[in-house]
């Protein structure tokens, strides 16, 4: 999917919501323990009740790996259902990936050809031969760590560097060399307002994954207005917030009520910038 389609989609559904499919068998509905795949059912529950209002859905592997062999039998069939069943989605896979070339290549390999995920993230502190192998895919997305909203952020990745720019800001600059906004995203917290305006203003064209929105205390308005260009250039990931809004039978109709009402936020939004009519 490319740039231009991504933001068709985003505005034919007037939403730019991104959800996380963080998916703890230690939180879902008890009654789904009893289904043969407990994880995939939850996921596809969620999926269902909410794909009219996201555009994308993220799945972190760590919730998937943590249940072995199984688990990731889960994340594979939660992938394939969203492909085939709501072709239009966006598939980011959380996987943070990043290693030396031949290691990246086959990270690459698997959540492209194999799980045919849509775009992963990348870690950048290797450098640009651990970012390389990524970008070799056609029609796939690097989605690369800038600023995240966790509250270690701040331990490596404002660091000063001898030009007097955050480490963050380095990071930014010199991937944008790597290759063009069709191929690269960034993260960037919903924590960071002021910093996100800032990185719009040296990454006017490009899309950002913005986490942190929600559980995390990030502001959906102010990272609107910090963020947003003209092909809208975020998609804002809620987790938690929406799937486990409830934790009885009604956790699917729970997870759609809160998905709508960011999707209204963000309609509001669009419309107020004139990105939809």
């Amino acid at each position: 999917m490319d740039k231009k389609a991504l933001f068709e989609q985003i505005q034919r559904k007037k939403s730019f919501l991104c959800i996380g499919l963080d998916t703890d068998l230690a939180k879902i509905p008890a009654q789904l323990l009893k289904e043969s795949d407990p994880v995939f059912s939850f996921n596809k529950a969620i999926v269902d009740a909410t794909a009219e209002f996201a555009v994308s859905y993220k799945p972190n592997t760590a919730f998937y790996e943590a249940n072995g062999s199984a688990g990731w039998s889960s994340l594979e069939k939660t992938v394939a259902y969203i492909r085939n069943t709501y072709p239009e989605i966006f598939i980011i896979i959380d996987a943070k990936r990043g290693d030396i070339g031949n290691t990246s290549a086959n990270y690459a390999r698997a959540f492209f050809d194999q799980m045919q995920a849509d775009a992963l993230t990348v870690a950048p502190y290797m450098g640009f031969d651990s970012v390389r192998p990524f970008l070799d895919f056609e029609g796939k997305w690097v989605v690369l760590l800038a600023l995240t909203s966790n509250p270690g952020s701040g331990d490596f990745q404002y660091l000063k560097q001898t030009n007097g720019n955050p480490l963050y800001s380095e990071v930014l600059e010199k991937a944008s060399k790597w290759a063009s906004s069709e191929q690269i995203m960034f993260v960037v917290g919903a924590t960071h307002p002021d910093e996100l305006a800032a990185i719009r203003y040296m990454m006017p064209d490009s899309f950002f994954l913005v986490p942190g929105v929600g559980a995390q205390g990030g502001d959906l308005n102010a990272v609107a207005k910090a963020g947003l260009n003209q092909q809208c250039g975020l998609l804002v990931n809620s987790s938690r917030g929406i799937i486990y809004a409830k934790s009885d039978d009604s956790f699917a109709e729970a997870a759609r009520h809160e998905a709508r009402i960011l999707q209204e936020k963000m309609q509001l939004i669009l419309l107020v910038n004139k990105l939809i009519q």
